[in-house]
């Protein structure tokens, strides 16, 4: 078999493939979070989340609102070091990084449980 033909067949079937890769994967709401950074924020933003007292405390106030806590859950960063993975019997405590719309910097600090997620304090970095 000639190199062009051998490279007509692998054309063909590399359509072929990606068409129906793309056939499977287009109804589904699929996301491939490979890094832990993107996998803890994806589990906390899928989950019901709820906000601490002292958390409505801090949203009460003027410089935060849940608009920046949304946007800093979307593309925060997970500080791991100081983050508390060992708290408790499936309960882990994350210390997210962000910034509100403003600039201004924040930390989030968000216990995550099996069925929920809770927004325990908001701080000023």
């Amino acid at each position: 078999m000639k190199f062009v033909q051998r490279f007509s067949y692998y054309l063909v079937g590399l359509v072929l493939g990606c068409f129906f890769v793309a056939l499977v994967l287009s109804g589904k709401d699929t996301r491939c979070n490979y890094f832990p950074n993107a996998r803890v924020l994806n589990d906390l933003r899928n989950k019901p989340f709820h906000y601490s007292e002292n958390a409505n405390k801090v949203l009460s106030e003027s410089w935060v609102n849940i608009a920046d806590i949304k946007n800093t859950l979307e593309f925060g960063d997970v500080n791991f070091d100081k983050s508390d993975t060992e708290f408790g019997k499936n309960i882990k405590i994350y210390i997210i990084e962000g910034k509100t719309l403003k600039g201004q910097e924040i930390i989030l600090k968000v216990k995550n449980q099996e069925g929920k997620a809770t927004l325990e304090e908001i701080l000023k970095k």
